[in-house]
């Protein structure tokens, strides 16, 4: 029996070995196949991942490089023709600190190209043109700031009737990784050309740090970093045109330091030539003008924000010279100027588009002291000590009471101060040999108006009530376009 059941369980395993053999082996290809596909499915995957890092690393990189350029054109100067309507920071400054938002009025500044990564080692191009039309009651070739030396500069409302104005040709692009470089041409309707500014400056420096050098407009006071076409009024105020010539355009360099703080804080040092008006060429090695400020800033709850700074600018004179009464004397010593800035900007909820308000303000104190030389190269040339103490200041404030639509008022007064004239207190000459410098206040009061279609264009209406003489007012009229063409950068708070 026990045979029997041997040989019949012997039987069926040999006649089911075949079978499962059979079976496994189908299992095993169909175990290939499917590992096949997981394997095929996995190499895709994986290609298609590289693939998308690939192109997440390539927009992060064009991202950068644009940021970078448009941070290195934007801190280098403001070119664009005003302000855009948006909240924007009190400096477009650096990635170090968190700035306020700045509620800025609606105004032309021309925006980026949209492919700015493609373009960046190429100058970006841009133009301003501008143009005024000035009804003046009184012959602008007899307008003085009466108490005050002339400065040569850019003073007085310009010639009567049809002017072409000032206009604007910026060039500027990053030259590699570390620096960025800008050069805008001054064009006059007097067909000269100058430079208004060339300078490098950094871009990779670390902890809030950047170097400019070159020729630049100074940070000093707040109006003053400003290019013309970007000002709320035709004309700089009265206190810029005595102290500063207009504006004060350096040759040299500058540093400048933003905290790593939430607040808006910056210091920065300058140190130029000294060729510059308060001062002159004097033909020296080494810097012939040395300036610093500091400015601070932050928001005021969700809709307003503030921007306030001192500055300090310590140069020299050397036969600094100016026409009065048809004789030239001249000035050497020294001069020292300090000023305080202030701006207050407010929009509902910090969305300026509708309706913002902006309230602005400087005040200028400068003291100079050396000698008077009086009647230069002729009989009657003499000189004495002098030493003067002088002031002045302006307030504004523009509303835009509609998109598209501003109204401002600006009050200016400087005050001649106090003059210790040598060859006056000895008796060698008379108030009537210096008439320029004789005492007095002069005054101004402007209102405007602007209208301005997009961001790339500006009309004006400016009336103004001038008394920088004694017994004379100067009723003007003035009316003025502004256009902006190409690419131009954000503009500071």
């Amino acid at each position: 029996m026990l045979k029997h059941s041997v040989i019949a369980a012997a039987l069926s395993a040999a006649v089911a070995a075949p079978q499962a053999y059979a079976a496994d082996k189908k299992e095993q290809k169909e175990l290939a196949e499917i590992r096949a596909e997981i394997r095929q499915m996995k190499q895709a995957y994986e290609a298609r991942l590289q693939a998308m890092e690939q192109r997440l690393q390539q927009a992060q990189a064009d991202g950068a490089a644009a940021k970078a350029q448009l941070a290195a054109i934007g801190a280098g100067s403001a070119t664009a023709t005003g302000t855009p309507a948006s909240a924007a920071a009190p400096v477009a400054a650096a990635s170090t600190a968190a700035a306020p938002v700045a509620v800025a009025a609606a105004a032309p500044a021309a925006t980026g190209s949209a492919n700015t990564a493609s373009n960046l080692f190429n100058p970006n191009v841009s133009m301003i043109l501008g143009g005024t039309l000035q009804n003046l009651k009184q012959d602008p070739g007899q307008y003085r700031l009466q108490g005050f030396a002339p400065s040569g500069g850019e003073t007085g409302p310009g010639k009567r009737g049809f002017s072409l104005g000032e206009s604007e040709l910026t060039m500027a692009a990053n030259i590699d990784p570390q620096f960025a470089g800008q050069l805008t041409f001054s064009l006059s309707g007097e067909n000269e050309v100058e430079v208004e500014e060339a300078f490098i400056q950094t871009r990779a420096m670390a902890n809030g740090l950047n170097i400019k050098a070159g020729r630049f407009l100074s940070s000093i006071g707040y109006l003053n970093s400003q290019h013309a076409h970007t000002w709320d009024f035709v004309d700089a105020p009265l206190a810029y045109q005595a102290f500063l010539g207009g504006q004060y355009k350096p040759d040299g360099v500058q540093a400048k330091w933003l905290a790593p703080l939430d607040q808006f804080v910056e210091i920065g040092a300058e140190a130029g030539s000294g060729s510059a008006f308060p001062g002159n060429d004097r033909n020296k090695n080494g810097a012939g003008a040395v300036s610093v400020f500091a400015h601070i800033g932050d928001d005021i709850g969700a809709s307003s924000s503030y921007r306030a700074g001192v500055s300090y600018l310590h140069t020299g004179a050397d036969k600094r010279a100016y026409e009065d009464d048809g004789l030239t004397n001249n000035f050497s010593g020294k001069s020292n100027t300090w000023i305080a800035d202030a701006i207050y900007k407010w929009a509902p909820n910090g969305n300026p588009v509708n309706t913002n308000f902006k309230l602005q303000g400087e005040y200028f104190r400068r003291k100079e002291t050396g000698t008077l030389n009086y009647a230069v190269d002729t009989d009657a040339a003499a000189s004495g000590d002098y030493r003067s103490v002088q002031s002045g200041w302006y307030l504004q404030g523009v509303y835009q009471f509609m998109p598209t639509w501003r109204a401002g008022l600006r009050y200016d007064r400087l005050s001649s101060g106090t003059q210790r004239i040598g060859l006056i207190d000895n008796g060698t000459l008379a108030w009537a040999n210096l008439p320029i410098l004789e005492a007095y206040n002069p005054s101004r009061s402007s209102f405007m108006i602007d209208y301005s279609p997009s961001e790339f264009s500006r009309l004006r209406l400016q009336l103004a009530r001038d008394k920088s003489r004694p017994g004379v007012t100067d009723n003007q009229i003035f009316l003025q376009y502004i256009m902006s063409l190409g690419t131009h950068a954000a503009h500071a708070f």
